[in-house]
């Protein structure tokens, strides 16, 4: 079955497997997806994520998910922009996340990258999401 949005499939396989206090999630392979873990992996979400091939053809991410002290590093993780209504955002309206706590996750013409680096980079651009 089709998935009409894909990142946001990919939050919610986050999501719930820290809810679920498991090690680790599987979430299908793109460009977009391994750009945001990056991201994730950067600003210390999670603790890593790989390509594994399951069958020729067909790759998934596996992403490790972060602990501290028992409980999930990641309170909160949404979806800003959807299929249905696109949210973009000028470098100097950009919001910040429980002021400066929590990270926005943009897609800008140099790439995915947080509010922070967006900030410094000062460029805008298509708020994918938002974690804290």
């Amino acid at each position: 079955m089709a998935i009409s949005d894909p990142l946001g499939d990919l939050i919610t396989r986050i999501r719930n497997a820290q809810r679920a206090r498991r090690s680790s999630t599987r979430a299908p392979a793109s460009k977009l997806h391994a750009n945001v873990c990056e991201v994730l992996k950067r600003e210390g979400y999670i603790r890593a994520w790989r390509v594994v091939d399951v069958r020729p053809g067909v790759r998934e991410l596996e992403i490790e998910l972060k602990y501290s002290e028992g409980e999930p590093v990641i309170k909160e993780i949404t979806r800003v922009s959807t299929p249905g209504r696109r949210v973009y955002s000028k470098i100097k309206e950009l919001p910040r996340v429980y002021n400066g706590l929590g990270v926005s996750i943009l897609s800008t013409p140099r790439g995915v990258m947080s509010d922070v680096e967006a900030r410094a980079a000062n460029v805008g651009g298509e708020v994918l999401c938002r974690v804290f």
